[in-house]
């Protein structure tokens, strides 16, 4: 039977400092994945399953290459972490694994599953592919070479999910030990596995045409051959961060990882095709532009929204249609516009300390920096202030409508035309431009535009 690798997120060396993870409630998120890691490392060994432990002080990079080294087939892996959020209410529990891999997903569900038996207390926020995560993509999932998930076991800043976690912290630990038993035998469901591993082959298409090469499954992950890769003239060369194989003397690479160079990358099952489109109608090079057009249909913002939160459109049923209008007014992309908003709002799920009342959509402040946000009268002028202060950031260009923005005199005007340049100014956050990014991605692959 496959070893279980286990680890605890946070807690070692990165940026020359201590990682703590996130903190609430007097606690880190380090301090508590390690003593649930510990209790679930505990629980598997009474079953008679090898758990390797990730050493605690190693950074993330140094955590997956410590796996990676160490590694073998029919192993698994599982990264454990505690979200944050700037709501208290925001609760529940996630599994994270790499996108257009099917398997993997299966193999989450019963993770999750495994979990809640245990916890039906806790929220089910789902299975969902990394794509889906704030930067678009996560290390873990991406660049651990086994097959690895990464799960959120609750909010540390919810107190229902801290007090959960910690007054019933043995019970997480035999619901995911529950779910990493299950998926350790799909995995590898029989003792005896070869040394010398058989890759089943599958069909590459690339922009509606056939391949005439095929590539192969690895862990349920589609890979092509990296002559394909040279052909779509894309240099891998120093790209230390994308998965490579050797299978009878030809090399190959992860598909997904193509998506980070303007590649469209889809699975199809039924036919066991993985589907590349090179061919796009955005070109990701130039889709950080905040002065630009948008792309996207009012049908296909709406979509987006319902897709990420079913009640979205309940009281606000006219976004769409009003991010399009007042964008388009003063020359900003209102898909940019749009992404933004559903950054800050949760996919206007709201919470912390801005009320969907206030029709503030962008976490606009009030003019003195007072503790309060800004307020609106109404959705339409709300959306207007958040376009106009996108503007000032964007451009040196005069406001077309009258100004409501409250801050944007103080705004130094067009010092910062692209999304990346927005870190650290509209928000601390100095990985703010890369989560607009993610989330433009992602609008622009179920719009089918990418």
């Amino acid at each position: 039977m496959g070893r279980i690798f286990i680890s605890a997120a946070h807690g070692g060396k990165e940026a020359g400092g201590i990682d703590p993870g996130s903190i609430a409630g007097g606690t880190t998120e380090a301090r508590e994945m390690i003593l649930l890691r510990d209790l679930i490392v505990t629980e598997l060994r009474a079953r008679t399953f090898e758990v390797l432990a990730v050493p605690d002080d190693l950074s993330a990079a140094d955590s997956i290459a410590w796996i990676n080294s160490r590694g073998r087939r029919g192993d698994v892996a599982l990264e454990i972490h505690a979200d944050a959020a700037s709501s208290p209410t925001v609760r529940g529990a996630s599994v994270f694994y790499i996108a257009n891999n099917n398997e993997r997903k299966s193999n989450g569900e019963l993770l999750l599953v495994g979990l809640l038996r245990r916890i039906p207390q806790l929220p089910n926020r789902g299975v969902k592919p990394d794509t889906d995560s704030g930067l678009g993509r996560l290390a873990f999932c991406r660049q651990t070479t086994l097959p690895s998930l990464l799960m959120q076991v609750g909010f540390l800043s919810s107190p229902d999910d801290r007090a959960l976690l910690q007054n019933r912290r043995r019970d997480f630990a035999l619901g995911i030990a529950d779910g990493l038993a299950s998926w350790s035998r799909v995995i590898d469901p029989t003792p005896g596995t070869p040394t010398e591993p058989t890759y089943p082959s599958i069909n590459i298409n690339i922009n509606g045409q056939n391949y005439s090469e095929q590539g192969i499954l690895v862990n349920g992950n589609a890979y092509i051959p990296i002559d394909l890769v040279d052909r779509l003239r894309i240099d891998l060369t120093t790209a230390q961060n994308v998965n490579r194989v050797t299978y009878r003397r030809v090399v190959y690479v992860k598909a997904v990882e193509l998506r980070d160079f303007n590649i469209s990358v889809a699975w199809d099952g039924g036919t066991r095709t993985v589907n590349l489109r090179s061919i796009l109608v955005i070109c990701k090079g130039q889709m950080d532009q905040i002065i630009s057009r948008g792309n996207t249909s009012e049908v296909q913002l709406q979509l987006f929204l319902r897709n990420n939160n079913e009640n979205a459109l309940a009281k606000f049923p006219d976004l769409p249609k009003l991010y399009r209008e007042e964008a388009t007014i003063e020359g900003v992309n209102y898909d940019i516009a749009f992404c933004q908003m559903c950054l800050e709002t949760g996919f206007l799920r709201f919470g912390g300390d801005i009320r969907a009342e206030q029709n503030n959509f962008a976490g606009l402040g009030s003019i003195g920096g007072g503790a309060a946000a800004a307020s609106f009268e109404s959705a339409r002028i709300g959306v207007r202030a958040h376009i106009q202060h996108l503007k000032a950031y964007a451009s040196l260009e005069p406001l077309v409508n009258e100004v409501v923005d409250p801050r944007f005199r103080f705004v130094t005007r067009g010092i910062a035309p692209l999304i990346s340049q927005l870190s650290g100014r509209w928000s601390a956050d100095l990985d703010y431009g890369a989560k607009i990014t993610a989330m433009l991605q992602r609008l622009y692959e179920s719009a089918g535009l990418m």
